[in-house]
């Protein structure tokens, strides 16, 4: 018999993760290598495994994520809400305790477009008075 497995999608910028959770040991999977291989900074490795650490669930599911798109920063974001939302569908007593954390708000802040006629977005061209 197959275990139960858990699936979610976490954003963040242009990055996107799908994350599946398994009841397990606690392995990390990103991209086919281990976490600490695709997050090499520490910052961000505590920032992926949030949640698990938040709901006290650490080394009780083995976490495989797909993420594609964006920087280090904008995936780990992106793998952090992805865990958050799969482990709701583990428990939705979870809830309570991620929203306090704020580990289920997905960050709405996307680049700015640049605009016609200027070099950036907000940025103007030097004014020249005469």
């Amino acid at each position: 018999m197959a275990t139960e497995q858990f699936n979610a999608v976490g954003r963040r910028k242009t990055s996107v993760a799908r994350v599946y959770l398994r009841p397990g040991n606690g392995t990390w999977d990103v991209n086919g290598r281990t976490l600490e291989a695709h997050l090499p900074r520490h910052v961000l490795r505590q920032s992926a495994t949030r949640p698990l650490v938040a709901t006290q669930t650490e080394g009780q599911y083995d976490v495989k994520v797909t993420v594609v798109g964006g920087g280090v920063r904008g995936q780990a974001d992106a793998i952090r809400l992805g865990v958050a939302r799969a482990l709701l569908k583990v428990n939705e007593d979870f809830r309570r305790t991620l929203r306090a954390e704020g580990l289920l708000t997905r960050d709405p802040r996307e680049v700015e477009r640049k605009k016609p006629g200027r070099p950036g977005a907000r940025k103007r061209f030097q004014f020249s008075k005469r």
